[in-house]
């Protein structure tokens, strides 16, 4: 990837008037990843909820070229194992348009750099789809390791 592209990357916390692009980002991915559709007013609603609500985590959009190319959200688990927290990075979303431009690696990188510097964090945690394996060759690049957990759920 060519430095001087993702030098015109820039990344900022999410604002409420992102809501609707983040929205739109997260029904595409929901649309790519398991083919399924998220409901329009529950996934804004949800969006602009977490924007507003820094407890219940961030979300960060990549510009390019002034325009949102791409997000990701953070959400915190604790860890009493290590007395500090997991930051988990979810609802990855990069515009088509904008693959392969560093446009991940450089939230990626903006994240890592923002959690090693917080003195409670101990690290940052993704889950991918199994069959997403661009997705996982991506992440593994970037230093991320497979662990042997396996994920679970019971919805509601």
């Amino acid at each position: 990837m060519d430095e001087g592209v993702q030098d015109m990357i820039k990344i900022r916390e999410a604002e409420l008037q992102d809501t609707i692009i983040i929205a739109r980002f997260n029904q595409a991915m929901a649309m790519e990843t398991e083919n399924k559709q998220l409901e329009e007013d529950t996934i804004q609603s949800g969006v602009a909820r977490m924007i507003t609500d820094n407890d219940l985590g961030f979300y960060l959009v990549a510009l390019f070229d002034d325009e949102i190319a791409g997000c990701l959200a953070i959400t915190r688990e604790w860890s009493d194992w290590r007395n500090s927290l997991f930051w988990w990075i979810q609802s990855v979303y990069v515009a088509q348009e904008f693959r392969s431009k560093g446009v991940f690696s450089s939230l990626y990188q903006y994240v890592s750099d923002l959690a090693k510097n917080e003195e409670d964090v101990c690290g940052i945690r993704l889950y991918a789809d199994k069959e997403n394996e661009r997705a996982i060759r991506t992440y593994l690049r970037l230093g991320m390791v497979e662990t042997d957990y396996r994920v679970l759920e019971e919805e509601f």
